[in-house]
């Protein structure tokens, strides 16, 4: 039976700066588009890679559709709106280091969990449903609700659940409201891939292995605690592991670099591989990630030093 990933959250017009000064290029990105987009690299191809959101029915929309559908991700499940666009954000750089400036308050993706029905149709079937943070934080508080019940009930009927926190203060109208939701958010997902800056900063969360913990007494069942260059942690059925990423030099852009790696260590885990290998081997795609500009590149599979459980790197 082919497996089948359904990412769910918002694909967004990206202007991302390159060489000259006030030089853009405009491509498409979005927290759970980048891990889709990576997920469609490492999966073998006969796996597929859906893409669940919303967009307008203009032709910056229609440029989406196609770019997603060149990019091998399935876009059944995406919904059109009439009345609505695409959202768009500005990236600026400095040192590597990325800042943005969102225009995102009428994105057709604000919308895209209306309709149970619809939720349980792009969920029917799947192995693996995944959502962020900023999936929730664009939502209306029904629609959230909505959401989390239909991915509870895709877990109880066996599916695999993964959540990234993604904690993004500015797209929630109070910071009590955003911490209450990533729990819940939590609640329905047997993987959680937080990042300890952000957990210490908003949960207060005194080392990685409090992140762990937290998320496990939520109700996950395995937790990968990314920390930027320092060591990473991965909680799983109450085996602790840590692992400490190689040095990565000539960092140009760390945009996506969560995102590649949650999407190196879900294809490494889904093939069989060990939660210390697939910590090294998510920990090489996001390598690569950043050291190229703006969300989504083109891997270099053959200089990842991969299991072949990522059957994708063979080619």
């Amino acid at each position: 039976m082919t497996d089948r990933v359904v990412c769910i959250g918002e694909c967004m017009v990206e202007m991302a700066p390159q060489t000259a000064p006030g030089d853009y290029r405009m491509g498409y990105a979005g927290d759970t588009l980048n891990t889709a987009w990576y997920l469609r690299q490492l999966l073998p191809v006969t796996d597929d890679v859906d893409y669940l959101t919303a967009v307008g029915q203009d032709a910056v929309s229609d440029g989406m559709i196609r770019f997603l559908t060149d990019a091998g991700i399935g876009t059944t499940h995406v919904m059109r709106r009439s009345d609505r666009t695409v959202g768009l954000y500005l990236i600026q750089l400095a040192q590597g280091e990325r800042s943005f400036s969102y225009w995102r308050g009428q994105s057709a993706a604000r919308t895209l969990a209306q309709d149970a029905k619809a939720l349980d149709a792009a969920l029917s079937g799947a192995a693996m449903a995944y959502f962020s943070g900023i999936t929730m934080a664009i939502l209306a508080s029904d629609d959230r609700a909505r959401l989390l019940d239909r991915l509870a009930a895709f877990r109880a009927g066996g599916g695999q659940v993964v959540f990234d926190p993604n904690l993004r203060p500015r797209l929630w109208d109070a910071t009590d409201t955003m911490l209450q939701v990533i729990i819940q958010a939590a609640a329905v997902s047997d993987t959680v891939l937080p990042s300890f800056d952000d957990e210490a900063a908003w949960f207060g969360d005194v080392d990685p292995l409090a992140t762990a913990a937290r998320y496990v007494a939520a109700g996950a069942t395995e937790v990968v605690v990314k920390n930027g260059a320092g060591p990473m942690l991965v909680q799983c059925h109450g085996d602790v592991t840590h692992v400490t990423p190689a040095p990565v030099s000539n960092v140009v852009d760390t945009t996506a670099a969560g995102d590649s790696f949650n999407a190196g260590y879900l294809a490494a885990r889904s093939g069989g591989t060990s939660v210390a290998a697939a910590l090294d081997e998510a920990a090489q795609v996001a390598a690569q990630v950043i050291r190229a500009r703006g969300a989504l590149m083109s891997l270099d599979r053959k200089a990842l030093r991969i299991s072949r459980s990522l059957i994708g790197a063979s080619a």
